[in-house]
């Protein structure tokens, strides 16, 4: 779609620019530096992910085992254990039931497989032969979200006596009810906001399930000191427990971590305090996997045997396993991480990689679509059931999607707007939409929909994330009260470049790069740091690459020197210089000739190895016209 003048001046008007800004917060960075051996540019670095005090920077830097909680300060944790510890010595059959996304998927992994092997210490018998311990997931599209009436009756037709949520369970009110009064044993584990009702005088009324146990660290009376778990975290912390009462050696749950590291990524959880070690034993261990079928994915992504980033886990890896659960059963992902046949495991990938392509196809269809209608309905304001950017809170309805895209498009709409984005589509039952949000940091989606849970035929989820159901008729009655009620600023939907140190170019070296890796991983909670530099001359750039799609620069430390820069975006860069400095200064600089072109550049310093030689290379992460 071709915008017109009007259209391009209100989109300027309600999108905001990314302002720079210089983070400020302050500590004796010589002495923390001191302390730990690093640079105080680190330690700088350190203190501005809110990381202080002794014990805290320690297990930032040098996290390990001994750093990590006792599950059994988890509210309900040892009611849990002893209940499952005797309906396994008893070989009463037990149901873990999970969601169907990664963080699900992993969780009911790790219990399945924790379970059994907790089941064959008991028994001094081998895990393959527990068949007391199996699974179900629910089907996106024909059961949506979490336990229900029909995997209840499912597993009471089998002669499953107990059933294990993770993941989900913590809003299921009336199913756990259900359950209970049908005679199951039913434990509920999960990561997920407590929901709550609000009394006249404003009190929070919190509502937990009537389960056997309620293991979630979001509850007011867990006492259990990191609150940022995922789901396939507190599933985790369940089996380190089992193995403990059960004799076996705690440190054998580190077979899970792994897969808890994937799931902690992909979930969006803050890489901070666990978290950290989590991805980092993943990112590790991904390289050789130990699991078939997580081997296979990466080998035939090429990613086997390089080094792996979060990226790989949040882009390559957790789509694909999302994959199944999105556009068909999410038994198919489960089934793949449990495959020891490399041969299968490796067909199994194939399949996944496959599913993935299409779901990646009908993404960027539908993001298309509601970016046009946003922008569009920006000017003419007619859109009915749909947001406008003139909107805080995006409630955007967009038919014959598929419901398992939504949330992939709402955290697409938030990364471009800069502010809560809910997509709905519509369901299989007639009249009803399903949908999913995604947060920014200034706004609780799980908070704000809870004022108005009436409204919704299901909702549930936390801060950052929610899905969500409702009758159609309702959805601009919804998007007027949620922008009604938002007191969202200009200010927190404006995005934020924030800059860790304002540093020369020149100060950079490959003792200090190396230095600022060991903050690694980054990710949500611990962004990769980020320098900057105002008025540097660029004394050349090339445009590189098969598919001329890298952008290699000369800058100019001023001291006589040069030093690389890389970007993916040449053609943008090529636009902003000839608007900026003219076409033939840009031309000049093209050809590596005396120019005027200045910049403020915004970078991460890496280090380059090619042919056994090292050098220093920035990754330009933002720039503007330098004066």
């Amino acid at each position: 779609m071709t915008l017109t003048p009007e259209q391009k001046d209100i989109i300027d008007k309600y999108v905001k620019k990314p302002e720079w800004r210089v983070a400020g917060k302050r500590a004796d960075f010589n002495a923390i530096g001191e302390r730990f051996g690093v640079s105080p540019v680190v330690a700088r670095v350190i203190t501005n992910r809110g990381v202080t005090g002794e014990k805290a920077i320690a297990m930032y830097l040098d996290g390990d085992w001994d750093s990590m909680h006792d599950p059994a300060l988890m509210k309900d944790m040892v009611e849990a254990g002893e209940i499952i510890k005797e309906k396994l010595s008893d070989n009463r059959r037990i149901r873990i039931i999970s969601d169907y996304d990664v963080d699900g998927v992993t969780s009911n992994y790790i219990l399945l497989l924790g379970l059994r092997r907790t089941w064959a210490a008991l028994h001094g018998s081998c895990a393959d032969d527990c068949t007391v311990v199996d699974y179900d997931i629910p089907h996106r599209v024909h059961d949506g979200y979490g336990i229900n009436k029909r995997l209840i009756d499912a597993a009471i037709a089998d002669g499953v006596d107990t059933i294990i949520t993770c993941d989900n369970g913590i809003a299921a009110i009336e199913q756990v009810r259900y359950a209970k009064e049908r005679g199951l044993t039913v434990i509920v584990t999960d990561h997920h906001q407590i929901p709550f009702e609000e009394s006249d005088g404003g009190e929070r009324v919190y509502m937990l399930p009537r389960a056997d146990a309620v293991i979630d660290n979001q509850r007011q009376d867990c006492e259990y000191p990191f609150k940022g778990l995922c789901g396939a975290g507190v599933a985790f912390k369940l089996i380190q427990y089992m193995y403990r009462i059960c004799g076996i050696a705690e440190r054998e749950v580190n077979e899970f971590m792994e897969i808890l590291g994937l799931a902690t990524n992909c979930d969006m959880m803050d890489l901070v305090d666990e978290n950290r070690l989590y991805v980092k034993y993943a990112l590790e261990s991904l390289k050789d996997s130990r699991n078939p079928g997580l081997n296979a994915l990466m080998m035939l992504s090429g990613r086997n045997e390089k080094k792996i980033s979060t990226y790989d886990l949040g882009f390559l890896i957790g789509p694909c396993i999302n994959a199944a659960g999105r556009l068909g059963d999410a038994k198919q992902s489960l089934e793949f991480l449990l495959e020891r046949d490399p041969n299968v495991a490796e067909a199994r990938a194939r399949e996944l990689l496959a599913v993935n392509n299409e779901r990646k196809s009908m993404t960027e269809a539908g993001a298309r679509h509601i970016t046009d209608m946003l922008e569009t309905a920006t000017v003419n304001g007619e859109f009915g059931q749909a947001a406008t950017l003139a909107d805080k809170v995006l409630v955007v309805y967009i038919p014959a999607v598929h419901e398992s895209v939504v949330g992939i498009i709402a955290s697409r709409l938030k990364e471009a707007y800069t502010r809560p984005a809910m997509v709905f589509t519509d369901a299989e039952t007639p009249g009803i939409l399903k949908g999913s949000g995604r947060s920014i940091d200034s706004y609780n989606m799980f908070e704000e929909l809870n004022r108005f849970r009436e409204m919704f035929t299901a909702f549930g989820g936390h801060a950052m994330a929610a899905g969500f159901s409702i009758e159609k008729e309702r959805l601009d009655e919804l998007r007027r009260k949620l922008n009604e009620a938002a007191v969202l600023t200009d200010e927190d939907i404006t995005p934020k470049l924030m800059i860790d140190v304002a540093m020369p170019l020149a100060y950079n070296s490959i003792e200090l790069t190396e230095q600022i890796e060991r903050l690694e991983p980054y990710g949500k909670g611990n962004r990769k740091p980020l320098f900057a530099q105002a008025a540097v001359p660029v004394r050349r750039a090339q445009i590189l690459g098969r598919n001329k799609n890298l952008l290699k620069l000369q800058l100019d430390t001023g001291y006589g020197r040069c030093v690389d820069a890389i970007d993916f975006d040449p053609d943008t860069f090529v636009n902003n210089i000839k608007q900026w400095f003219g076409e033939d200064e840009c031309v000049k600089m093209l050809n590596g000739q005396p120019n005027a072109v200045v910049i403020d550049v915004a970078y991460y310093p890496t280090i380059n190895e090619y042919m056994g030689r090292r050098s220093l290379q920035m990754k330009m992460e933002a720039y503007n016209k330098g004066i």
